[in-house]
């Protein structure tokens, strides 16, 4: 039996680690497919191993995935229900940015590589008249590594995907600060397909239906998406890809 290769992109919280184990037996299970689970630590690595080839199915963030859509021959099929990728600013508890407006250019911003994040970030900013430029950018290899730049006062302050920061142990959010946290909505990651993967159908079948039995629902609980997922088509990704056009604009 062929195996085919889904890679998950690694900006997600540790904890959900064993979710995708998870979600990946289930499918291999109900699909009766054979799935080879990729998860890099990392973007420069996520983009080494698509860069490699082979890859047909992507968990991709927001920002990945316009590219992968629009350059790489891959097509958005689904995300998640009710999962937007919002993000958060914080800063030390103990500094002295007690606002956004408290950040000033010149300041040291620590955040892992996700441009989406960047994105929305910078978006924010804008209302404090801060640009990419005014700013130095401390690229860590993960959201807790920036947290502990900023902890320790090495950035004054910091990008994290929500959920993510939302993770934290109860010690590390009480030495940062919310500065402010996005509410987008219509921001997610998305289950992308290479166009000539000839397994969608069955694929798909087996993902949009994860949510309607115990195992399933145990999967979907352990990546934060009890919900499941939702069909996308064409439009819909379109939609999300013009989104990001306008944050970038």
């Amino acid at each position: 039996m062929t195996t085919h290769n889904m890679l998950i992109a690694p900006d997600f919280s540790p904890e959900r680690f064993a979710g995708w184990h998870m979600f990946n037996t289930l499918i291999q299970k109900r699909a009766n497919l054979n799935m080879h689970l990729n998860i890099p630590s990392s973007h420069d690595e996520q983009e080494q191993v698509i860069t490699a080839g082979n890859i047909q199915i992507i968990y991709a963030n927001p920002f990945d995935a316009a590219t992968l859509i629009r350059e790489q021959g891959y097509r958005a099929v689904a995300r998640p229900i009710g999962k937007s990728d919002e993000m958060v600013i914080a800063a030390a508890a103990k500094s002295d940015i007690n606002c956004l407006e408290d950040i000033k250019t010149g300041a040291t911003v620590a955040m892992a590589d996700n441009r989406d994040v960047k994105l929305v970030g910078l978006r924010l900013l804008e209302a404090i008249d801060i640009e990419e430029a005014d700013l130095t950018w401390d690229i860590t290899e993960t959201y807790q590594a920036a947290a502990r730049k900023v902890i320790k006062g090495e950035a004054q302050a910091a990008f994290f995907l929500a959920e993510i920061f939302h993770s934290f142990s109860r010690l590390t959010k009480t030495q940062l600060s919310v500065l402010i946290e996005s509410d987008l909505a219509d921001i997610s990651h998305v289950l992308l397909i290479k166009e000539d993967f000839p397994d969608t159908e069955i694929f798909m079948n087996a993902i949009l239906n994860l949510h309607n039995d115990d195992d399933g629902k145990e999967a979907l609980a352990e990546l934060g998406m009890p919900h499941g997922f939702e069909a996308m088509d064409e439009e819909d990704a379109e939609f999300m890809i013009d989104l990001m056009q306008t944050l970038l604009d």
